[in-house]
């Protein structure tokens, strides 16, 4: 089993900054990709990050140029820098773990309960 706690949302204007942190307990950090989600009101949850095991990411097109997700083995965390904030990113961020850094939402075993991210004009 793996617990998994977000941290670092907020209510920010146009333009800002937000760290996300995803702290893990349970099993091994390291056998696990890490990836990030989110959903917005009324839509369905879409995905938005995800990194191996080994390091290597890959985003969503719209995220790509804004925000990096990374990882910390030693401190079994996954954070997610979110630069340039627009209206659309407001939604609902969850962390996940599974065994391949999937886009997909079913390729993940473990989920945190989410982070609220608002962004204002």
């Amino acid at each position: 089993q793996v617990r998994l706690v977000e941290s670092g949302g907020g209510l920010v204007q146009v333009g800002a900054s937000l760290r996300l942190s995803c702290a893990t307990s349970g099993r091994s950090f390291t056998r696990y990709a890490m990836g990030w989600f989110r959903q917005a009101p009324g839509k369905e949850r879409e995905f938005v990050a995800t990194i191996s095991y080994g390091g290597s990411t890959r985003y969503e097109d719209s995220v790509k140029d804004r925000f990096t997700i990374s990882r910390d083995n030693a401190k079994a965390t996954v954070s997610l820098q979110m630069n340039s904030l627009k209206p659309e990113d407001t939604a609902v961020y969850y962390c996940a773990a599974g065994l391949s850094a999937s886009y997909r939402s079913d390729g993940y075993d473990y989920w945190g309960q989410g982070t609220q991210v608002t962004v204002s004009s």
